[in-house]
């Protein structure tokens, strides 16, 4: 049986189960930071990211309901990042929305989940049934650890060649401006949640697993999104 990890070995212990699968690194995440897309591509990635993220509270709830009264704290963050997704100065959805319809589609379309792709479809079921199954400590290791910290990452990456190369105005992303700064937040509290909750060793390994897995999945959901729809038009790359 594995000992309890210290707070810092574990830390470093979850920052290492990301690395490798990075999404930044997904060949759909590079062929944007190298200016090679198209608005079309843009808007089948909306369509797909919408019903990732669009549900991204529900999630939250759901974690929310299975963390104990004890844990305030671990309530509190999640209430704080439910409200900011939904009713906040505008909800996070809405402003992809915006950045759809200027890639050509529509808001209708984005809404209607049969424009998801398969993986797409896995990468929401997987989040439903960690939020809903897993000890709350685990769940935040998985859905803010292993997903949501990467956001600044990919976006920083990205938002420099959607004003630079691919010609949007400041109006037009704020999505992913508005991503970089808040979920490096949510990032940095959800470690902090799960290095003072995973307090015996089975618990810090199930959340260095889902945190794995968490990585895992929104590399292969991101792959995915180039093998479908960018492709047909650059040719098929390994990652």
């Amino acid at each position: 049986m594995a000992d309890l990890l210290s707070k810092e070995d574990f830390r470093a212990a979850l920052e290492d189960a990301i690395k490798g699968r990075e999404a930044s690194t997904a060949s759909f995440s590079q062929a944007w930071a190298d200016g090679k897309l198209e608005r079309k591509h843009f808007a089948r990635w909306a369509e797909n990211h919408y019903h990732y993220v669009g549900p991204f509270a529900d999630y939250l709830g759901l974690v929310y309901a299975n963390t104990p009264e004890t844990h305030q704290d671990a309530k509190d963050f999640l209430l704080q990042n439910m409200y900011e997704e939904e009713l906040a100065d505008i909800r996070h959805t809405d402003l992809l929305i915006r950045f759809a319809e200027v890639c050509g589609t529509t808001k209708e379309r984005v809404e209607d989940p049969s424009n998801m792709n398969a993986v797409t479809r896995g990468l929401q079921a997987w989040c439903y049934m960690v939020a809903s199954r897993e000890h709350y400590v685990v769940a935040t290791a998985a859905l803010i650890v292993g997903l949501e910290s990467q956001v600044p990452q990919i976006y920083k990456k990205q938002i420099v060649p959607l004003r630079e190369t691919y010609g949007f105005d400041e109006d037009e992303i704020e999505f992913f401006d508005l991503h970089i700064t808040s979920d490096e937040v949510h990032g940095e509290r959800g470690y902090q949640i799960v290095l003072e909750g995973a307090d015996t060793p089975e618990l810090q390994q199930r959340c260095l697993e889902y945190v794995r897995i968490g990585a895992e999945m929104r590399f292969s959901y991101t792959k995915a999104l180039y093998d479908s729809y960018v492709a047909e038009d650059l040719g098929r790359v390994a990652a």
